[in-house]
């Protein structure tokens, strides 16, 4: 219970601050081997985080169905994906913070996304990536390295995406 109360207060100051929407370095350190990190799959099965992004760069976002930076933050998540999604993993990692896995599928059915979601129901992926909040996105080159990081909807995640692919 206190673990719940403390992150409810992050995420609060964080979208409170003014600081809260704009991109900036949060997360891990650039340059960063990623960490490995359990989760599930949406039907209760162990995967490794890592394995999710096959070997290339990998755009991996902290998220969750109440969160409203979130939302704001998924039509550059979907342009990424539209632009990029043979050449870049998108995953999007469900917090277990006031969300089931049944809501999280609900969404994923009435929005229609085509990359993977995964539940981290023991915060084991929050932890390893140091995501302080909702709306992190931990951008890894294909190295596996961390490349860019930041928080909030005004990311712009096309131009991070294209300067790891070299497209810039």
């Amino acid at each position: 219970m206190r673990s719940l109360l403390a992150t409810l207060t992050v995420v609060s100051v964080l979208a409170a601050s003014p600081w809260g929407t704009a991109a900036q370095s949060v997360s891990l350190p650039i340059g960063t081997q990623a960490p490995s990190a359990t989760v599930e799959d949406l039907d209760g099965n162990e995967v490794d985080l890592l394995a999710l992004v096959d070997g290339k760069p990998a755009l991996i976002e902290f998220w969750a169905t109440w969160c409203e930076q979130c939302e704001a933050l998924q039509p550059e998540i979907d342009r990424v994906q539209a632009a990029y999604g043979d050449d870049v993993s998108v995953v999007a990692v469900a917090v277990a913070v006031a969300q089931s896995v049944r809501r999280v599928q609900r969404h994923i059915a009435d929005a229609g996304h085509d990359y993977p979601f995964v539940y981290d129901a023991g915060g084991d992926a929050v932890r390893a990536f140091q995501a302080p909040t909702t709306a992190v996105v931990v951008l890894l080159d294909g190295e596996g390295k961390v490349a860019y990081t930041g928080v909030g909807p005004e990311q712009d995640l096309m131009g991070a995406v294209e300067r790891v692919l070299g497209r810039d």
